[in-house]
């Protein structure tokens, strides 16, 4: 009998929120590896903001997932077939793989990964992607100096708790934004800012004319909006602006773009767009990094596991736009 594959592809192309008819539910046998090739049992897939915009049409920096396609995610997995001589029956293996139960790979943008050295979801948060646009975007683009202000929004999510805590290991005081108390407390208590201000309850401008009196020399940004609006009127003097998401807008119909953007000009500040495949050839750089971190108990790493199945995704990836996922949102599928 042939092993079932159980998939979700993307049906139609969400209008604000995405529905559960904008997604397929489909079941076909696995296919079998020919040479060259290797067959991936998923076990765990990336739940990321990033989703949403892969599902519009029209430019971006990456080719949108077309209507009728296996939906795409960051996925970590076993080979259970091989013909393909640099992965055998066994290995544990990171890729985009996609929602779905199995995957066919010729091993382009595969990589081997150690269970022994770190739980499998942490090589999708921490030592994965999550981890890597955070090393990048602070380092390469918010370039922060030891004794600056930097300030993350999304702070308690699988992004900003990473920079967040690169930023106190290079010597940077650190603001957290959250949404609630349970968040801000945690990115206090456990990821060890030194600040956090909580947007659902606080008036963010007058928080950061507490927190940041000298201004903010760095905003890594990943909600947008009104809390972009808010920090871009705290800027100091040469201040990078690293945007690396939006997720407050990503099912607006109408969204909102930076209303405070003359500040930039005001404070001879920039804003510059990070996007982790730029660094690809900097990948293994980044990973001996943080690992070396986490091995010395100076970098932390938080996965929130969701166990289910591949039918589970589009209620799972729901959460992190009600903001109930706290570090990397993962959808285990199988052992």
């Amino acid at each position: 009998m042939s092993t079932i594959n159980r998939q979700i592809r993307l049906a139609a192309r969400p209008v604000g929120e995405p529905r559960p008819t904008d997604w397929e539910h489909v079941e076909e046998p696995a296919a079998q590896p020919g040479d060259g090739e290797f067959l991936v049992q998923v076990l765990c897939l990336s739940i990321d903001p990033a989703m949403r915009g892969w599902m519009n049409a029209g430019r971006s920096y990456i080719r949108p997932v077309e209507i009728g396609e296996v939906m795409r995610a960051g996925a970590v997995g076993r080979v259970v077939a091989s013909r393909h001589s640099g992965f055998a029956v066994g290995d544990h293996v990171s890729g985009t793989f996609g929602v779905q139960e199995y995957c066919l790979s010729d091993g382009r943008g595969v990589t081997k990964v150690d269970p022994a050295a770190a739980p499998l979801p942490t090589y999708l948060g921490t030592l994965g992607m999550s981890g890597l646009t955070a090393y990048f975007g602070l380092i390469e683009v918010g370039r922060p100096e030891p004794g600056q202000t930097v300030v993350v929004s999304g702070a308690a999510g699988a992004v900003g708790s990473v920079v967040g805590q690169i930023a106190k290991i290079l010597g940077c005081r650190v603001i957290g934004i959250a949404g609630g108390e349970a968040k801000c407390r945690m990115v206090v208590d456990e990821f060890g800012f030194d600040a956090a201000i909580d947007y659902q309850s606080e008036d963010v401008r007058k928080a950061l004319r507490e927190h940041a009196p000298d201004g903010v020399d760095v905003y890594f940004d990943n909600v947008g909006g009104d809390v972009l609006d808010a920090v871009l009127l705290r800027l100091a003097r040469s201040a990078r602006v690293v945007v690396c998401g939006a997720i407050s807008q990503y099912n607006s119909t109408k969204p909102q773009g930076p209303a405070n953007y003359l500040s930039l000009l005001v404070n001879r500040a920039s804003m510059t767009g990070i996007v982790v495949f730029d660094y690809a050839d900097r990948y293994a750089e980044g990973i001996a990094q943080m690992a070396a971190w986490r091995a010395e108990g100076r970098l932390k790493s938080l996965e929130d596991v969701v166990s289910g199945s591949v039918a589970e995704f589009p209620d799972t990836l729901m959460r992190l736009f009600r903001g109930d996922n706290r570090g990397k949102l993962v959808l285990k599928i199988a052992d």
